[in-house]
C-alpha cells in the first residue's frame, strides 16, 4: 500500500515502515560516526525501547559499545489496511541493523507494567544474555493497570492547586492561542504518580535482583525533564512533575540497593524534544518551536539519538563522571538551559502570534520532527511507492 501521514490532533495515526527504518539508521549512523564508547555496557535491558529516549539509549549502547540489548515495549502490529505503530517498525529496523553487525537484539512486546511481561523478560535474559550491567527505564504510557490491585490508573496532564493560563500552539493549524487548564484533583494527581512515578521501576529492579540478573556494578537510569520556569505550572509543578518527583525518590532507593554491589541508579534530566509524549502537553510545543530556532542558530540542537550518545560518551562511560546537580541528577539539558538560550526564549515568548509564528519560531522544524517520529519526511524514501506494511517482529 501507499502510506501517507494522517494527523489527528497530536498523533499521527499512520506510520511508514521504510521511513521509520531510515530514521533509526540516521541515529545509528550518528553513533557510529562518533566512534566507540569505551567501558560501555555489554548487556543492557531497555524498558520502553521502541521510541524516543529509550530507542536512543538502545542505539547508543548497541552501536557505541557493541552491547547486547533486550528491548521491552508495547506496540501494535499492522492490521488489514492499517500500518503498525512507528515503534513496531523502529524495533524491527533496530533489530535487523544490530543483528547485521553481529549483536544480540531480543524483543518483548507487551504491557511492561504487568507481572507476565516481567517474567517473560526475565526468562529471556536468563536464557540468552545473563545478568545485565545497564537498565534503562523509559516508559511513556497514559495508563497503567496495577499488577497487584488490578486498578486501572490514568495519567492527567494538569496543573496542581490552581488553573494555569498561557500561550500554546496548534502545531497542525499553526494557530497561537491562549489555553487555560483546570487543576487536577488529588485522585488525578495520585493516578498520574501511579502511572508515571517510580513504583514500576522499583518492581523491575527487584524482579531482576531476585532472579540474580543484575551484574555487579550495574547502572540503572530513568529520564526526566525540568525546563524553564514558565513551563513549570503544567510540567514540573503539575501532575507530571509530581510523578517525576516520585521517580527521583525511586532512583535514590534503587541507588542505595545497587551501591552494595558497586552499582548506581540515577535520573538524567534531558533536553526538550519533539516526542509523542511531549506533543500532548499544552504550552510545551510552542516552547519547543522557539527553543529549536534558537538552539539551531547556535549550533546546539540535538535529537534523541544525539542526546543519548552524548550522555553515554561524555558522562556514563569513556572514563567520565556524571555531571550531577545538587539533587543528584545527571544533566544533559545543559545546552538548553544555558542563560543565553533561555534569555532569548523569554524575549521571544510574548512576541509570538499566529501571524509571525513561522518567522519567530521553528514551527516548520517542529512539524518535520513530529512527522519523522512516524517515518515521514526522511530523505531517500520514495513516499509514492508501494510499501509492505505487514512486517513481523523478529
Amino acid at each position: 500500500m501507499i502510506i501517507k501521514p494522517k494527523v489527528r490532533g497530536f498523533v499521527c495515526i499512520t506510520a511508514h515502515p521504510t521511513g521509520c527504518a531510515a530514521h533509526v539508521q540516521q541515529q545509528i549512523d550518528h553513533v557510529k560516526a562518533k566512534g566507540p564508547i569505551q567501558g560501555g555496557p555489554k548487556r543492557a535491558l531497555i524498558i520502553g525501547a521502541s521510541t524516543g529516549y529509550g530507542l536512543g539509549s538502545r542505539i547508543a549502547a548497541a552501536f557505541g559499545s557493541q552491547c547486547a540489548t533486550l528491548g521491552v515495549f508495547f506496540e501494535r502490529p499492522s492490521e488489514e489496511g492499517r500500518p503498525a505503530t512507528p515503534g513496531w517498525y523502529n524495533s524491527i529496523a533496530f533489530t535487523r541493523a544490530a543483528r547485521a553487525d553481529g549483536l544480540y537484539a531480543g524483543n518483548v512486546n507487551g504491557d511492561a507494567f504487568s507481572d507476565d511481561i516481567k517474567q517473560q523478560t526475565l526468562a529471556m535474559l536468563a536464557r540468552d544474555m545473563g545478568p545485565v550491567d545497564l537498565v534503562v527505564y523509559s516508559l511513556a504510557s497514559p495508563r497503567r493497570t496495577h499488577p497487584r490491585t488490578g486498578v486501572v490508573h490514568k495519567s492527567a496532564l494538569k496543573p496542581i492547586g490552581a488553573a494555569y493560563t498561557n500561550k500554546t500552539v496548534d502545531t497542525d493549524k499553526g494557530i497561537v492561542s491562549t489555553v487555560t487548564i483546570e487543576p487536577a484533583d488529588e485522585l488525578e494527581a495520585a493516578d498520574t504518580v501511579a502511572v508515571m512515578g517510580g513504583e514500576d521501576w522499583e518492581m523491575w529492579m527487584q524482579a531482576l535482583a531476585d532472579a540474580r540478573l543484575l551484574a555487579p556494578g550495574a547502572t540503572a537510569m530513568a529520564y526526566t525533564y525540568v525546563g524553564p520556569s514558565h513551563t513549570w505550572p503544567i510540567y514540573r509543578d503539575g501532575t507530571i512533575g509530581r510523578a517525576k518527583i516520585d521517580l527521583e525518590r525511586a532512583a535514590r532507593a534503587i541507588d542505595a540497593k545497587l551501591k552494595s554491589h558497586g552499582g548506581r541508579a540515577f535520573i538524567s534530566v534531558n533536553k526538550a524534544l519533539v516526542t509523542q509524549a511531549s506533543s500532548a502537553i499544552p504550552v510545551v510545543p510552542l516552547y519547543i518551536s522557539i527553543l529549536y530556532k534558537i538552539m539551531k542558530a547556535k549550533g546546539l540542537h540535538e535529537g534523541c539519538g544525539e542526546q543519548m550518545q552524548r550522555l553515554f560518551a561524555t558522562q556514563l562511560y569513556n572514563g567520565n563522571r556524571l555531571n550531577l546537580d545538587r539533587d543528584g541528577r545527571a544533566r544533559v539539558d545543559d545546552w538548553e538551559m544555558r542563560a543565553d538560550v533561555q534569555q532569548e526564549v523569554a524575549d521571544l515568548w510574548p512576541l509570538v502570534t499566529t501571524e509571525n509564528l513561522a518567522a519567530l519560531t521553528d514551527i516548520a522544524g517542529y512539524r518535520a520532527e513530529f512527522l519523522k517520529l512516524f517515518g515521514f519526511g526522511l530523505p531517500g524514501v520514495d513516499y509514492e511507492a508501494e510499501v509492505e506494511p505487514h512486517l513481523p517482529l523478529t
